[in-house]
This record gives structure tokens, sequence and C-alpha cells, in this order.
């Protein structure tokens, strides 16, 4: 909806008073005492309503190979293209 007559400095901020920004409600697990969003697993253990719902462990393991494995793909990628210039910038990240 447009606003049809121009407000005051006054209305605009009194308008503007419900517009704050509130802080996030958190709870505490039960499993591990770290704090996570109501109504959500764990992000700390992976348990949520004293069961676990997700392997962690596993899950960031899976991670670590999968970013491996796309450097390394990387890595060729940029050999193939051009051997001398993926050996400069290989030095020259490390």
């Amino acid at each position: 909806m447009v606003i049809r007559m121009r407000h005051n400095r006054s209305q605009s901020k009194q308008r503007r008073s419900h517009h704050a920004l509130e802080a996030a409600p958190l709870s505490t697990c039960g499993h591990c005492g770290a704090k996570h969003r109501p109504h959500h697993m764990c992000r700390e253990c992976g348990y949520y309503n004293g069961r676990q719902v997700m392997d962690l462990e596993a899950a960031k393991a899976q991670r670590a190979a999968r970013m491996a494995a796309k450097r390394e793909a990387i890595r060729g990628q940029a050999e193939s293209i051009a051997p001398n210039e993926a050996a400069a910038v290989a030095e020259s990240k490390n």
C-alpha cells in the first residue's frame, strides 16, 4: 500500500519502533549441553529429542574426502592446461 500523505519524523519513528531485531531463542542440548535452535538438532553432537539423528563424525569425514578429491581434480585440470603455470601457482600457495 502506498502512503498518500507525508508523515512527520515522529510518526515515522513510531511506526519503526517495532522493527528492532530480537536475539534468536536458544535451547540447551540434553546430550552435550551446547546451545541450539529450538526444535532443531544440535549441531555439535547431532542429537535431537534424546536420540541421534545424524552422525556428524561420518559427515565431517565424508566432507573432508570430498573436498580433497575436488582439490586434486582442480590441480589435475590446471596441470593439463598449463604445466608450468600450475607449478608456479602451487608454489605461491605454499
